[in-house]
């Protein structure tokens, strides 16, 4: 017996470092759909920032964070304030851009989708000389620019969606057909305001938006928030898009063919240039300063409590706005409700597992995702654990429950070594890893783990989309590209009793074995390629 001990004190300890939790009997599908059941009903509002909604979706948040015993991480409270500036604006009267002398009017926001991020509350822009500047990019790294020394002081820019490289054979260019950060309406906004420009004019195109022109439209006219930092960041006096027979009809007056116009500029050499047309625009801004919240909870680790991973979902949505089909509550159900639901029933699944992790996990309901990232960077400036000993962030947005598929997207392939973690679950369920086929749309630079990867956290959002088990490719295709065009960002996006979850029932716990793995202290931090 003398001799038997150790070595059964032994086999212990190895068997309790070897601990795996059995995600198969830790998931439950009910419990997702009470949570998105609840969150995206009428009685939430639409869960819109500064409203009787956030009150709602923060406080019932917090409640189930409690339930599932993480604890508040914020000086005793799961919530973090945000401060932030709401601005929601009106075009007075119709958009006018006189093109060799000859006035133009556009309605907005159906022709021209127009909107001010200045604090101010009237905005009069009259007779901006516009200049076209292709892509809008200036990269010393990639050797790109597409001003070339263009005085852009008082004038109106107009520029093009997406990358170069997605409209030219030349796979050399950025990322080729995937969109890079200088892709994104983002980017270009601020570049404008970087180059002093008084508005800034993107020229829509679907394939290249990764939407259709209703969603900028409908954007323009809502309520944007943008964080308040005292007038630290510059911003352009408007910005805005134009839909493509918009840029048609002003640019075939200047005798220009805007898809022309748009090959060319793919190229190197391509030289801005003044237009013959000068843009004016009247708006009246209603501004509120106010506080919106980051929710979060978190379970400490066992042995390093200091390092974390990070399960991001998006609380907020677009509220109560313009009637669609007698419909004006946007309940997003699946943006975000199921991924909340699914970032629920990871943490839930580690206060069941049996063993608390080694490192610590965090339940992050960003504000504001909506209006451009707002409460995922400002988490990210204010962090529970600091950047550099946040382990990872795993995100989603947008789950269709349509059933079980075989493959696994990854929004944000390649970008860092938790594609192998992700490779090693996908053979356990007898999927593989698709990288995003739709990458041209930016789906990397468009959600909450984004803030994360700029801090040098290795990041990603996974999910099964394109590829059903039960009705093949090309149905998986076609219901995802419906919801994009039919019910993203609208009042459609309702809870469906008769959705088939179980595809993300498997979703879900693939991210709780990544999130175990991750989570062993003797695990190494992923690596950013």
């Amino acid at each position: 017996m003398k001799n038997l001990l150790p070595a059964g004190i032994l086999l212990l300890v190895l068997s309790s470092c070897s601990f795996t939790p059995d995600s198969e009997k830790l998931i439950s599908v009910d419990e997702m759909k009470r949570v998105t059941s609840v969150l995206s009903s009428d009685e939430f509002m639409g869960r819109k920032p500064f409203t009787l909604g956030e009150n709602l979706t923060i406080a019932f948040l917090a409640q189930e964070l409690q339930q599932i015993g993480f604890e508040p991480p914020f000086e005793g409270s799961y919530f973090q304030a945000v401060p932030m500036t709401e601005t929601t604006s009106k075009v007075e009267g119709p958009v006018t851009i006189a093109v060799r002398g000859e006035k133009l009017s556009f309605n907005a926001p159906d022709e021209v989708a127009v909107s001010s991020p200045d604090p101010q509350e009237n905005i009069s822009i009259s007779n901006s000389k516009m200049v076209f500047a292709g892509f809008g990019i200036d990269s010393p790294d990639d050797k790109w620019d597409d001003f070339k020394g263009m005085d852009l002081k008082g004038k109106t820019l107009v520029v093009l969606i997406n990358d170069p490289g997605l409209y030219s054979s030349d796979t050399t260019l950025f990322r080729g057909k995937e969109m890079t950060i200088f892709g994104r309406w983002t980017y270009k906004f601020e570049e404008a305001a970087r180059k002093g420009a008084d508005a800034i004019l993107i020229i829509h195109e679907s394939l290249g938006a990764g939407y259709e022109f209703n969603v900028p439209r409908n954007s323009s006219i809502s309520a944007r928030l943008f964080i308040d930092d005292k007038g630290a960041t510059k911003r352009c006096k408007a910005t805005g898009w134009l839909s493509e027979a918009s840029a048609d009809k002003i640019f075939s007056k200047l005798g220009y063919n805007v898809k022309e116009l748009r090959m060319a500029a793919t190229k190197r050499d391509f030289q801005p240039f003044e237009m013959d047309a000068a843009f004016s625009v009247n708006i009246k801004n209603k501004i509120t300063q106010n506080t919106s919240t980051n929710v979060a909870g978190i379970m400490r680790g066992t042995k390093r409590p200091d390092e974390a991973i990070v399960i991001t979902a998006h609380w907020d949505h677009f509220g109560i706005g313009e009637i669609q089909n007698g419909d004006s509550v946007y309940n997003g159900a699946v943006d975000n409700g199921t991924t909340m639901a699914w970032a629920f029933e990871i943490g839930r699944a580690f206060s069941k597992a049996g063993k608390r992790p080694e490192r610590s996990i965090i339940l992050l309901f960003p504000t504001a995702e909506e209006q451009g990232l707002n409460g995922s960077e400002y988490y990210t400036e204010h962090p529970i654990v600091p950047m550099e000993k946040t382990i990872a962030c795993l995100n989603n947005d947008m789950m269709v429950p349509r059933g079980k598929m075989n493959d696994i997207t990854m929004i944000g392939f390649g970008y860092s070594s938790l594609d192998s973690l992700y490779e090693i679950v996908a053979k356990k369920q007898g999927r593989y890893l698709l990288p995003d086929p739709n990458s041209h749309t930016g789906l990397f630079f468009r959600s909450d783990h984004f803030p994360f990867f700029k801090k040098g956290v290795p990041s990603l959002w996974a999910f099964g989309c394109f590829d059903s088990r039960e009705h093949g490719k090309e149905w998986a295709v076609e219901s995802w590209d419906n919801f994009i065009k039919n019910v993203y960002h609208t009042p459609a996006d309702n809870y469906d009793p008769n959705w088939d979850w179980s595809g993300i029932a498997e979703d879900t716990r693939m991210a709780f074995d990544v999130a175990w793995m991750l989570s062993k202290s003797n695990k190494k931090r992923p690596r950013l390629y």
